[in-house]
This record gives structure tokens, sequence and C-alpha cells, in this order.
């Protein structure tokens, strides 16, 4: 990572966009980091804990904590093997994983003096904005479905459940995508892109992801591996050039594309997946960071991607990143050419959903409009010794 600085606060930069320069009569400052000398500086910054470690920190914290949490379930019964998918074992597995997210984040939060709300978090409307972001999920996935029913690609069957076991299974599988919402949000959209873009540079970027497509070239075959590559491509030439421009707020965009590649990376364990929806992840996965840098928090992806994936797997129930869950509303069936029905992969694997992520930025673009970024709180800095 980069020697990280300070942000450049909203209304400090000159009309040619860089920053302005402060003339002072008196001495010249020390700087933050003038005071950290050899080891030390290695690890600390003017804003803490360099953000390469605390990725790091939290990384090994999570799966630290995630593998003794899942033993403890697995050992009470509360969470089963691969290739099942009902709320109850959906449930647990999402909880284990949360709570392990929450510790990391926790511990991380508290080495860096930091409010565990500061990985964005806070920010203005957030009640209002993952209400929004509620509706626009379900509206969008209705949408897909609708499309992919007009042009013949998908089929309405007979209405799967009856009686009081739609509003039960609503509210299971609602409890499961909440969790899920706030579990891959909270690690890629707040965790980890906030903590990226107070410290990381073009080529550290580059360096991330090229170590992906390195990962998936000698250790996966097949599932969609080329919507990873597809979007690693997309991103170098706009983020090389506002590293090469130092724009100020490259950070948060080259972050942006690092989490947004990870994003679709990790879609490629999943059942069914086709190269279009591990693009289409990676693209949503884009289009949640812009909402952060449009309404100045997360609350909004994860509403949305809460809504997105409740309305998929339980409401039409349709495939949901290649699997069906059981106890759904809706019964859908798709069929004809694999690269407009979505074949195995569901919805999520078809065309179609490319207009449908890129109606969602469009629609961000308009409604969320911010010229300029908010300042990433910086860790209390320690007084050097006198």
């Amino acid at each position: 990572m980069e020697p990280e600085n300070e942000p450049v606060a909203p209304g400090s930069e000159s009309s040619d966009g860089m920053p302005e320069v402060q003339e002072s009569s008196g001495p010249p400052a020390t700087k933050p980091e003038d005071s950290y000398r050899g080891l030390k500086w290695v690890f600390i910054g003017d804003q803490g804990l360099r953000a390469g470690w605390s990725v790091a920190l939290f990384l090994i914290l999570f799966f630290a904590i995630a593998s003794g949490l899942g033993a403890i379930f697995a050992r009470l019964h509360l969470v089963s093997g691969r290739g099942v998918f009902t709320p109850r074992s959906a449930f647990f597995g999402e909880l284990v994983a949360v709570l392990a997210m929450l510790g990391a984040a926790s511990i991380v939060a508290l080495t860096e003096r930091r409010n565990i709300l500061d990985y964005n978090l806070v920010g203005p409307r957030r009640g209002i904005h993952y209400a929004s972001g509620l509706v626009v999920g379900f509206a969008a996935l209705s949408a897909l479905i609708g499309a992919l029913a007009a042009g013949g690609w998908l089929h309405f069957g007979p209405v799967a459940l009856s009686g009081s076991h739609i509003f039960t299974y609503a509210a299971f599988w609602g409890c499961v995508f909440i969790l899920v919402g706030f579990l891959e949000e909270g690690v890629m959209r707040c965790f980890l892109l906030f903590t990226l873009a107070r410290g990381i540079n073009f080529w550290w970027a580059a360096g991330l992801i090229g170590a992906m497509c390195l990962r998936l070239i000698t250790h996966t075959k097949g599932n969609g591996t080329w919507g990873v590559y597809l979007i690693a491509l997309i991103g170098v030439l706009p983020c090389l050039m506002l590293h090469l421009k130092k724009v100020p707020s490259a950070g948060f965009w080259q972050a942006a594309w690092v989490t947004s590649t990870f994003f679709g990376f990790g879609h490629t364990g999943n059942n069914g997946e086709n190269w279009i929806g591990i693009f289409a992840a990676s693209a949503i996965g884009f289009v949640f960071c812009v909402s952060v840098w449009g309404t100045g928090s997360a609350w909004w992806a994860i509403g949305c991607h809460t809504a997105w994936d409740w309305a998929e797997t339980y409401f039409y129930g349709a495939a949901d990143s290649g699997n069906v869950a059981t106890g759904h509303y809706l019964t859908t069936t798709l069929s004809g050419n694999t690269l407009w029905s979505g074949g195995a992969d569901g919805p999520e694997g078809s065309l179609l959903v490319l207009p449908i992520v890129l109606s969602l930025l469009a629609l961000l673009l308009v409604f969320y409009r911010r010229p300029e970024l908010a300042a990433i709180p910086a860790a209390p800095a320690e007084q050097p010794a006198s």
C-alpha cells in the first residue's frame, strides 16, 4: 500500500482540482509520519494502522472466528454440509459469518481507535437510503424476471405455497437475506472499501487483481472465470488515468475496482455460475460502490442487495447463483438459449441482467450525485515522544 495521507476535505481544492496550499508565516509543521521511525513506520501511518495490515488482520480474525463458531454450530447441529439450501441451514450459516465479520471488524476498529460505524455506515438519511434500496432491489429483480418472461425464456408455474406457509417462509427467508446483505456488503462495501480507499494506489490495486486472476488461471476451471477477467480489464485504463492525474478521490475508485473484482471472484465457487453471472456480480458490486460514493454510506447497497436476493430466491423461486431454495412462493422455470435464459445460473446469468445493472447505475448517478467524497475519519494521532 502507498503511504497514507489525510484525505482532502470538501471545499479544500482549488479550481484546477488540486489541494490549495495554505501559506503560513510560522515554522513548517512536522509531518505526521516524521514521528514514526524504523519498524513502527512499517505498521503505523498518520491514520493509525496501515491499510494493508488492517485488511490482513481483519481476514485472519474473520476466518479464525468463523472456523471456531462454525465448529460450535456444527456440533449443535445448526449447520449442515453443502447442497442444502433451506431457511434454517442458510440462516445459521450466514449467522456464523456475520458474527465473525462483526467480531473481526470490532477488533480492528479498536486497534485503529475508530468506531465500527466509521466503516461506511455513517451518513445522512440512513433509514431512508436503506428503505429505498429495498424498494429498488425488489423492483430491479422484478424487471429482470419480467423481461425474461416477455422474451419467452422464463415461464411461471403454480404457486408453491399456501396459507400461513406463505408468510412463514417469507419471514424466514427475509431474515436470511438481511444477514446476507449485511455480511456481503459489510465485508465488501463497508470494511474493505473504506480501508483500502485510505491506502491504495493503482499499482497495489493492479497487483491484487492480478493475484486473483492468477489464482483462477491456475486453480479454477469453468465457473465463469472470464467474468472476473473482464471486469479486471475494464478497470485498468480509468484507474490508471485517475492515478496518473493524481485525482484526490483516486484511492476510493481503486478500492472500488479491487472490491468489485473480488466480489465476482468470490462467486466463482458457486454452483452453476457462468461468465455473465460472475461479470454481473462484479458489475453490481461496482454499482454498490457508487452508491456509497453517492449517498455517503453503504445502507442503500445493503437494502438493495437484501431485496434483490429475497425476491429472486423466495418470491419468484428462481435459482440464485445456481442455488434453488426450498420454501419459495412462486415457481419459475427457464428455457431456451442460455445466453438469454441464464441456464443453471438463473436470471443473473442472462445477458438481460446487464441493462438492469446499467439502469441501477444511471439511477444512482441521477438521484444521488455528490461532487466530492467525505473525508475518511482519521485515527487519533499519537503524540511524538519529547
